[in-house]
């Protein structure tokens, strides 16, 4: 048991005491603080300086990605490059054989044209007994110059060597030669009754059966329509696969594989210049 006295002594104590316990937290509250922030103005020193272990890493991390990055973007533009140059010589290549077809095409069709045209001038030739040597001379006497001032003007005459008056207008001959075809064709549509066999006019043979009917071509015993594939053959070259687009009266358009269009006269494959066939690949 303690009296008055001794215990306000110890409570004096105890109070100095506690705030001695409170002064040194406060002052090792202090000098940590202080600690800890020289602590981080010297990593921050070092951060501005480059030479932080946690700054040197991260950014080390980061060059490594972005040379892998600007490795792989490198690859990816020279790929894009080859394949930008790739389809450039394909579209080159595309044209030119587009070019070909097209020019044996026009080859092709022009000389059917011309074919057609020596055809017509045959069957003409064979249906006139007059013989050229009129033509030439009438050809030549039209090329020598003739004075407008005074054009030459031929009254008709009378000959006596009919038993009734008949007048004779004396036309160019060449515009009689012209009067007289158009007369021997119309004669010849008559009838044979009333015209004097012609010999006999050489026509170009059709090898092959080729026709359009209705949107559709038959050809040697087959159909073919729009959207089909076929496979397209001529001498001396390489068969070819197409698809029909639009088949017209004389004509057959179609589309190759590089997306090139081209067309086929019937007549052409009358005459075996070209052979087509079911394509069931």
């Amino acid at each position: 048991e303690m009296d008055d006295e001794d215990c306000e002594r110890r409570r004096m104590e105890c109070l100095d005491e506690m705030s001695n316990l409170e002064k040194q937290f406060t002052d090792l509250k202090d000098q940590l603080y202080k600690e800890r922030l020289s602590q981080v103005d010297a990593k921050l020193q070092e951060v501005i300086a480059g030479k932080a272990p946690e700054y040197l890493e991260p950014l080390a991390a980061l060059q490594e990605n972005m040379q892998i990055r600007t490795k792989v973007a490198g690859i990816y533009r020279e790929l894009c490059l080859e394949s930008v140059k790739n389809k450039y010589e394909c579209e080159i290549q595309a044209s030119r054989q587009h070019c070909e077809s097209e020019k044996l095409l026009l080859y092709d069709t022009v000389q059917s044209e011309l074919e057609e045209k020596i055809r017509r001038l045959e069957e003409d030739r064979h249906s006139i007994d007059i013989t050229s040597e009129l033509w030439n001379d009438e050809l030549q006497s039209r090329k020598k110059r003739k004075d407008p001032f005074s054009p030459d003007k031929k009254k008709p005459v009378f000959s006596l060597t009919f038993p009734r008056p008949y007048i004779v207008y004396m036309l160019q001959d060449l515009d009689i030669l012209e009067d007289w075809t158009t007369i021997r064709k119309a004669v010849a549509t008559l009838g044979p009754h009333r015209v004097k066999p012609e010999p006999p006019v050489k026509l170009e043979k059709h090898l092959h059966s080729a026709r359009s009917e209705e949107g559709r071509l038959y050809y040697d015993g087959e159909w073919y329509g729009r959207g089909q594939t076929i496979c397209i053959d001529k001498k001396d070259e390489c068969p070819t696969s197409a698809i029909i687009t639009t088949i017209n009266h004389d004509e057959v358009w179609f589309k190759r594989p590089d997306g090139s269009k081209s067309k086929l006269y019937i007549s052409q494959l009358q005459k075996g210049k070209y052979s087509i066939k079911h394509n069931h690949n």
